[in-house]
């Protein structure tokens, strides 16, 4: 069974949309996160919930 880290973004509604691609670009590529949700407000904000694998290793002793 996977194993899942969640990390909650908040994105103010005054950060350009190429701005938030950027962040959320950078987050994929250095730490290895991919996109579990994006849940857009009525004002214009957005929540983003990004998920990674948890790597449990297992002893060979």
């Amino acid at each position: 069974m996977l194993d899942y880290s969640y990390m909650d973004i908040f994105i103010p509604r005054d950060l350009t949309r190429e701005a938030a691609r950027q962040l959320l670009t950078e987050h994929a590529e250095y730490g290895q996160w991919e996109l579990a949700r994006v849940r857009v407000h009525p004002d214009g904000s957005r929540h983003v919930r990004l998920r990674r694998k948890i790597m449990r290793v297992r002893s060979t002793l």
